[in-house]
């Protein structure tokens, strides 16, 4: 579980900006964006594959430079 522990003085506003923040780079909402709807395991399957060939694609072409 993340915890936000707020400075003496420090304002909510900020504790909550820290919070998102840390909640990024856990990548927490992608997570819960991933897990809204249930997907079948051959389309995960599908989509991991398509996304490892885009990234390769990718590091091809920069590879060109």
């Amino acid at each position: 579980m993340i915890e936000i522990r707020l400075h003496k003085g420090e304002d909510v506003q900020r504790g909550l900006r820290r919070l998102k923040k840390v909640l990024g780079r856990e990548q927490v909402f992608e997570e819960l964006r991933k897990r809204r709807y249930y997907q079948k395991p051959s389309k995960v399957r599908r989509e991991k594959s398509k996304e490892a060939r885009f990234n390769a694609m990718l590091k091809q072409r920069h590879a060109d430079d």
